[in-house]
């Protein structure tokens, strides 16, 4: 249900994707800090965002997806050093240590087993390598985070669960992934256009609309981005 969703809305979501493209890319740059050498993953890479924004600065990137319809829109925006490949992000198909830099961006909310994905990104990170994630995160407060997560599945049935910060410190640790820094982007959402990029109507639109945390016109989400050293 959730990779149908994705199939629907590929076009929208890659639109986004290219108004949002300059920021991500300077963002990444100057949080990163990368050498330039580095052979990078993107998972549950949809359309390419992460993948794109690390092309300038890396060496070369592979972007895995489920979903067909964005890895064709990827494929169409790529420079020669971005290749994408169809996989699952619970289980990639790659060895060990295959990489220096592993990334992941709005995924991990959107999987029923986050704990196996941030699992699989450190597997295939090398020792002494970077794991970047970056996505939504859960109020702090129970309650409000149980109201957002309503919210999100009304509006979109590819959404599973938003993670608090303290669940994400204790995957990371879990998995041998040291916090080098991280930050926090506060980002206010017109309600129409966000429900639109879900391709939400009817029936599903009204119940979305009913549950909106913050009023009938807008919304609001932290967006956390960690860096993390594979030990």
């Amino acid at each position: 249900m959730a990779d149908d969703r994705f199939a629907r809305t590929a076009g929208r979501m890659a639109a986004l994707q290219d108004e949002r493209a300059a920021a991500l890319a300077d963002r990444v740059r100057t949080f990163l800090a990368a050498r330039g050498d580095e052979h990078a993953l993107d998972v549950g890479c949809g359309a390419g965002a992460l993948a794109l924004a690390l092309a300038p600065i890396v060496a070369d990137v592979v972007g895995v997806d489920r979903v067909p319809e964005l890895l064709a829109l990827g494929r169409g925006r790529a420079p020669a050093n971005v290749t994408f490949v169809e996989g699952d992000a619970e289980a990639l198909t790659f060895a060990d240590a295959s990489f220096d830099l592993v990334g992941t961006l709005r995924t991990l909310h959107h999987v029923q087993h986050p704990e196996r994905v941030l699992a699989e990104l450190a597997r295939v990170c090398r020792p002494g390598g970077r794991v970047l994630v970056i996505d939504q995160i859960a109020p702090a407060d129970p309650l409000e985070a149980l109201a957002l997560d309503r919210f999100e599945r009304a509006r979109d049935p590819g959404h599973a669960r938003l993670l608090p910060e303290s669940d994400l410190r204790q995957l990371f640790e879990a998995n041998g992934l040291t916090l080098l820094r991280d930050r926090r982007d506060e980002e206010q959402r017109a309600l129409d256009a966000y429900l639109d990029l879900a391709g939400c109507e009817g029936e599903a639109r009204a119940r979305a609309v009913a549950l909106a945390p913050h009023g009938a016109d807008r919304c609001a989400a932290t967006l956390a981005w960690y860096l993390l050293e594979r030990r």
